[in-house]
């Protein structure tokens, strides 16, 4: 694999990715995928008090997949669930990887994308 193509956020967060587990004790969990490239992100999130408190997830994919998971999960903990708007642009990702190649922009959607598909799940119970 070639790593130059990435920052070195990008980079530490695939080698060293945050909060990769499954949450046993999750509020939700929302799953979102890339059919062009078959990534799959599952997304989970423990909501206390109207804010997230705690956030992990479990990736198949690129290197920007599983960057983005990570870097998703760092980001959402302690925001509101509020019912409306999103909690975690896409853009927010990208810029706090440090920017991504563009073929691979598209990749780090996926997180975001599950994590709506999270909240969706926790504002619907």
């Amino acid at each position: 694999m070639d790593t130059r193509l990435y920052t070195r956020t990008v980079v530490d967060h695939f080698w060293n990715p945050r909060n990769l587990r499954a949450m046993a004790d999750a509020s939700a969990e929302g799953r979102a995928i890339n059919r062009a490239c078959s990534d799959v992100v599952r997304l989970f999130i423990k909501v206390e008090e109207g804010r997230i408190v705690d956030s992990s997830f479990q990736a198949q994919g690129c290197v920007a997949c599983v960057a983005a998971a990570s870097m998703t999960t760092e980001l959402v903990k302690g925001r509101s669930v509020g019912m409306q708007g999103d909690v975690l642009g896409e853009e927010e990702v990208v810029e706090a990887l440090g920017g991504l190649p563009p073929k691979k922009v598209e990749c780090s959607v996926i997180a975001p994308n599950a994590l709506r598909a999270a909240l969706e799940s926790f504002r619907g119970q």
